[in-house]
């Protein structure tokens, strides 16, 4: 057993004890009366790296939430990995379905639940307690540099402030994000992409007022039949996008590509299982793993108007509203997209309603080259910790602020994530598998080995 092994088998209780205090603390950046949780969660994060080793640990205050920087400064011939996470969580709603308090962390056959768990709390603490182990046994071969901030889930509106105000501060020489997924532990994998977002609100109003279904209905429009129809008529019968220009950017996979992504192994009967479902939907011509990888998306996050309270109201509503986000791939731009999709749904309005549509947030797609010395020393520590090599693939979620770092700082960005598609990220019952984290804090230290290598 290595030095790195042995420190973290004699201290992986703390090290979980430590997670789960974490994440108790209800850190949801949406939700202003979550400010105060914001401000304790960026402390306990700034104080954990301190912990841990790290020469500064400073909480940089934003016209949002905080962005908590911290950094270890070796050896200045060392290379320079800046480590990327954030702190803050989804809302936790709807909170009637899950089986345990979403900030309770409750370990089960395990596998922690809690909000954050994987989203992406567990998986920044695991560069922590990287740290923690590399400082202690005194193997720090790289300098490395943290920046874990409170916004990614509402978007990240004041990280790009931050980064171009610190450019200095930031200068390193690759980018370590752990927040994506592998396949399976036993198929490990790297994400070598993650797709871009475009995310807008609509809402549609019709009369000046709530009024009698049964006096004005049939005469007058209904915003929510309408709103329906409209997205409805954002598909075509194949499931093909019917926004004009969606698709004119989309750099297509080629065959080779394709049958290289269809290596990976996928159980069809065991995804729909899983999830409940009898059939899987989508664009036709495509299999699932290219729908939630290659393929730009639009769907629908959210939708309400009316009365949807206890017992019935015979109301037609005055307005209706919907949230709706589409992922997007290599060579799409976030603001090309939104401006297209706004203007769609104010193009295809009867003129019995009107339409107001507006932008929440972005960001764009990004790849790694899997020949980069970047990309090879995390192939080549989950290769060591795991026994395998990692399956490379392009992962369905989006990390808004990864073209901010390429184009600010020129560095490249490797994805490190270790969760599950399984973890109900976004979802009640969130989940991370401590053996995941394990195996994460147990991989991290080879990264920094193997890219302070020569390339």
């Amino acid at each position: 057993m290595n030095a790195w092994k042995e420190f973290q088998e004699v201290n992986k209780d703390r090290f979980l004890q430590e997670l789960l205090d974490l994440l108790r603390i209800p850190s949801v950046s949406a939700k202003s009366e979550h400010n105060d949780d914001m401000q304790a969660c960026a402390k306990a994060v700034a104080k954990s790296l301190t912990d841990a080793g790290a020469q500064i640990a400073t909480i940089y205050e934003t016209e949002g939430h905080p962005i908590v920087y911290g950094e270890i400064i070796v050896d200045p011939s060392f290379p320079t990995v800046l480590v990327y996470g954030h702190y803050d969580v989804q809302p936790a709603d709807p909170l009637e379905l899950w089986h345990s308090g979403p900030f309770e962390p409750t370990i089960i056959d395990g596998k922690i639940f809690a909000r954050g768990a994987c989203d992406d709390k567990g998986q920044f603490y695991m560069h922590v307690k990287a740290l923690e182990i590399m400082t202690k046994t005194n193997s720090m071969c790289t300098n490395i540099k943290f920046v874990i901030e409170g916004e990614e889930e509402i978007g990240s509106p004041n990280l790009a402030t931050f980064v171009k105000a610190n450019k200095d501060l930031l200068k390193a020489d690759v980018i370590l994000i752990s927040d994506t997924a592998m396949i399976s532990m036993d198929n490990p994998s790297i994400d070598i992409g993650v797709r871009g977002l475009s995310y807008i609100e609509i809402e549609v109003t019709g009369p000046n007022r709530d009024l009698h279904s049964g006096v004005y209905g049939g005469a007058v429009a209904n915003p929510i039949t309408i709103l329906s129809k409209m997205i409805a008529a954002c598909h075509d019968e194949n499931n093909h996008i019917t926004i004009p220009g969606f698709y004119d950017d989309v750099i297509e996979s080629t065959d080779a590509e394709r049958a290289k992504m269809a290596e990976a192994p996928f159980d069809l009967n065991e995804f729909k299982q899983d999830l409940g479902i009898a059939n899987v939907w989508g664009e036709k011509g495509y299999s699932t793993n290219e729908r939630t990888g290659i393929r730009p998306t639009l769907e629908v996050n959210g939708i309400w108007g009316g009365y949807t309270g206890e017992g019935a109201k015979t109301v037609l509503p005055s307005k209706a509203f919907a949230k709706i986000s589409c992922r997007l791939v290599p060579n799409q731009s976030s603001t090309v997209i939104t401006e297209k999709v706004l203007n769609y749904f104010k193009s295809i309005a009867p003129d019995n309603v009107t339409v107001s549509a507006f932008e929440h947030h972005g960001g764009e797609p990004y790849i790694t080259p899997i020949d980069s010395h970047e990309y090879q020393s995390a192939a080549k520590a989950i290769a060591t910790t795991f026994g395998k090599e990692p399956i490379p693939v392009r992962g369905g979620g989006s990390i808004p602020i990864c073209s901010l770092f390429e184009q600010e700082l020129g560095l490249k960005i490797v994805f490190m994530g270790f969760g599950l598609d399984s973890d109900n990220l976004h979802s009640p019952n969130e989940k991370y598998d401590i053996v995941n984290f394990y195996k994460g804090i147990e991989t991290i230290p080879y990264f920094h080995q193997f890219f302070a290598e020569k390339k």
